[in-house]
């Protein structure tokens, strides 16, 4: 079984249930099924065949939905890219990852044009926003292709290729917060097992309304948001960009049951006047994942909403998920929770053995989810799976129940003096300071401690300063981890996921 097939199944089994909902317009499973296939067979029409990569570059829409199942239906491997990025960016993943086919957007074209010369594709699947563009005036108009003409015009009765369970479904490429992008090889079985496992685990039905406004071409959303609801029936409300306001009418206009967000979407909720208990009244469950969620938040988040939030954990090369907080239990605060259905995680030392419980060590993660590899990158991959275990890199410790708590990334620690010093410890505390609305923590070399630990943060109080920032820590936190300087800023730096990029901050800090 993989996602397309079970699609096909879902359609059958409730072919007038709705499968996603977009800008107010309805798709039921029969007619969501219909289009996949049919551009399924256009892709086949254009030449494409069984293991050739194709790109898609789209925001959250039926066309990142489409593409995505008809690409899979017609045995291709999809390489999902953030349609923010620039062309540089673009050409890399492009050419990296052997890129034959593009589906894309016409306000995105006039990237693709610049960087063409230097690529293998051969076609260009453009779907009409209702832009203003002339698209004959670009150097690759003789390569596009109608994405509207493409599933209305491909055949019904198309038949797909068979597909086993190890043939390379998507490449994922990493969102390059250090280096450059490496593309996770995930398989059929990778990926259906995933959204399964998630689907099974987070009890996700046909009863579900799931909002998904994280961006698709992430992995988070992929499967929590789009490929486990579909898997068991539920219905996407599909909204193009996050913004509070478009959540909240979404939550009460449509009874949305589930909400996946990260940290900083639950921030920006939180801070918002417009939402209110009633906003949530029908919500099951939000998980949060993407980077770790301080517990302040959690808590102010859950009062204000009276809801459940559930905190879990994944990474692109794991499909992404490895664990969740169990819902036939109380949640704990600041614990990513237990191993999903089919998955373990451990946490190790550095020569790979297993650690007791409450120390910390290094998570490793094994299972059906686990990737096939980096693509092009043998040495990488021998590096990151040992004897079937991902190592992630992330630093973490596991209690005597088996909940799981991510002390923070191995790269990201902060060793002052000798001492250990992990970010979060320190942005837990910030963030419970009622003036600080965002923080991030990274380390600066110092020439007699050998580093220091440096505080950026978002207030709203302008009177807020570096000393008054510094007393509160000391409440709370060893002289070593108090920080040594504190700078305020308008905004963190993010990716396009929400996730505050620390890279930026460590870059920000070498040039000033």
């Amino acid at each position: 079984m993989n996602v397309s097939e079970r699609l096909s199944l879902t359609a059958r089994e409730m072919p007038g249930k709705d499968a996603y909902i977009f800008q107010g317009e309805r798709t039921d499973y029969r007619t969501f099924d219909a289009k996949v296939t049919k551009f399924a067979s256009a892709l086949e029409d254009a030449g494409f065949e069984k293991g050739d990569h194709v790109a898609l570059i789209s925001g959250n829409s039926p066309v990142f939905m489409i593409g995505l199942y008809g690409a899979l239906r017609a045995g291709l491997s999809v390489i999902p890219i953030n349609p923010t990025y620039t062309s540089k960016e673009m050409k890399y993943i492009l050419k990296n990852g052997d890129v034959k086919g593009v589906i894309t957007l016409d306000v995105l074209v006039s990237q693709l044009d610049v960087v063409d010369d230097e690529l293998d594709v051969t076609h260009y699947f453009v779907a009409d926003t209702g832009a203003d563009i002339d698209l004959e005036a670009f150097t690759i108009s003789p390569k596009m292709k109608s994405f509207t003409k493409a599933v209305e015009q491909g055949s019904a009765s198309f038949t797909p290729p068979s597909l086993d369970d190890d043939d390379l479904a998507v490449i994922l490429y990493t969102s390059g917060t250090t280096g450059k992008p490496k593309g996770a090889m995930l398989t059929h079985k990778n990926i259906y097992s995933n959204a399964k496992d998630v689907a099974t685990y987070l009890e996700i039905s046909e009863e579900d309304r799931v909002i998904a406004t994280l961006p698709m071409f992430h992995v988070f959303c992929l499967t929590v948001a789009l490929n486990a609801p579909i898997v068991n029936g539920g219905t996407i409300i599909v909204i193009p960009q996050f913004s509070p306001g478009e959540v909240f009418k979404a939550a009460k206009e449509y009874e949305a049951t589930v909400f996946a967000g990260v940290p900083t979407m639950y921030n920006y909720l939180l801070q918002t006047g417009d939402g209110q208990e009633s906003t949530f009244e029908n919500m099951r469950i939000n998980v949060s994942g993407g980077s770790s969620l301080p517990v302040s938040l959690l808590e102010a988040f859950e009062k204000k909403f009276n809801v459940r939030v559930s905190e879990g954990y994944g990474l692109s090369e794991a499909s992404p998920v490895t664990a969740f907080n169990p819902l036939d239990r109380p949640r704990r605060a600041g614990s990513i929770g237990q191993n999903i259905t089919n998955v373990e995680n451990k946490v190790v030392d550095e020569l790979g053995q297993e650690v007791p419980a409450g120390e910390t060590g290094e998570l490793v993660v094994k299972g059906p989810n686990v990737m096939k590899g980096y693509y092009k990158m043998p040495e990488e991959t021998a590096v990151t799976i040992k004897d079937g275990w991902l190592f992630t890199g992330d630093m973490a410790r596991e209690d005597e129940e088996g909940y799981f708590y991510i002390v923070d990334r191995k790269k990201d620690l902060i060793i002052v003096g000798g001492y250990n010093v992990y970010p979060r410890e320190v942005e837990e505390v910030l963030y419970q300071h009622p003036e600080i609305t965002e923080a991030a923590v990274v380390g600066e070399p110092h020439p007699e401690m050998g580093e220091a630990v440096i505080a950026f943060v978002v207030s709203d109080n302008p009177s807020l300063n570096e000393e008054a920032v510094i007393e509160y820590c000391k409440k709370e936190l060893a002289k070593y981890k108090l920080p040594q300087r504190v700078e305020f800023m308008e905004e963190l730096p993010k990716n396009t996921t929400g996730k505050i990029l620390r890279k930026n901050l460590r870059e920000h800090l070498q040039q000033s």
